[in-house]
């Protein structure tokens, strides 16, 4: 399918690894261009060769609120398509163990720059009557996940506040989703294998194949895989969808809105 985006500029968070990357490289592979933003440079330059002429490497933190300041700096007086928000999520642990000040962080590193980068945005795509959001959570929002109290809690935050937005601006011509996905294969899937190994004195492979062996379709989910729906709702062709969760989990949630 043709996107519709070949040269269209979009933001995306998170663009060096994981989750992001594999949304970054879709819409590099339909021709957009990409201003990719991380935290690992080496990554970032990497993308950037393999997409010459297509990838802008911006290195920074999305959780300092002065970084998120100078966003709109990089997008100039371009007309921006569509913006990724996406960065890691918090440590895992249960209630009992997380202290209070993991909860203050979590909040920072959840919710708030989430907020701020909207805000940041939000009038560049007011001005044009047009813009995509799409927003990285966690199946957590539709199911809670063993271990992941912090996640469990505050991400369900993001999806009231897109949802309350996504009817506020849906006349306007901007869309705001979110992707709730399960267990990829991505770096950020091992905190929760070690935190398995751990408690239950196994190796990380054997936390790894626990895991696999409880999903629906019996495998780890492709980040490639992941990114092309990402990419097609981050397209013109989603203009009719907002304010919806999306689970890409492989069959783990068991409600009948999963």
């Amino acid at each position: 399918m043709d996107l519709k985006i070949k040269d269209k500029v979009f933001i995306v968070m998170g663009a060096s690894s994981g989750l992001g990357k594999g949304v970054a490289t879709n819409l590099l592979n339909d021709g957009a261009k990409v201003i990719a933003i991380g935290r690992d440079p080496a990554k970032l330059k990497a993308l950037s060769i393999a997409f010459p002429g297509q990838v802008e490497p911006v290195s920074g933190n999305s959780f300092d609120p002065g970084f998120i300041e100078k966003i709109p700096g990089f997008i100039g007086d371009r007309y921006l398509s569509g913006l990724l928000v996406n960065a890691g999520g918090p440590p895992a642990g249960s209630f009992l163990e997380t202290p209070l000040e993991n909860w203050d962080q979590a909040y920072h590193h959840i919710l708030r720059w989430k907020v701020q980068l909207t805000q940041t945005i939000l009038p560049i795509f007011r001005k044009q009557r047009y813009g995509r959001i799409l927003y990285i959570e966690s199946v957590s929002v539709k199911q809670p996940v063993e271990r992941l109290v912090l996640s469990n809690s505050l991400r369900m935050a993001v999806v009231g506040f897109v949802k309350t937005l996504s009817q506020e601006i849906a006349a306007e011509g901007i869309t705001l989703n979110v992707l709730a996905p399960g267990f990829h294969d991505t770096p950020a899937a091992a905190r929760l294998y070690k935190k398995r190994s751990e408690i239950e004195g196994i190796s990380m492979e054997e936390a790894k194949q626990q895991y696999e062996h409880e999903i629906a379709v019996g495998r780890m989910g492709d980040t490639l895989e992941f990114g092309m729906l990402g990419a097609w709702l981050l397209s013109p062709h989603s203009g009719y969808i907002t304010g919806q969760t999306f689970s890409v989990d492989g069959g783990s949630v068991k409600g009948m809105m999963g």
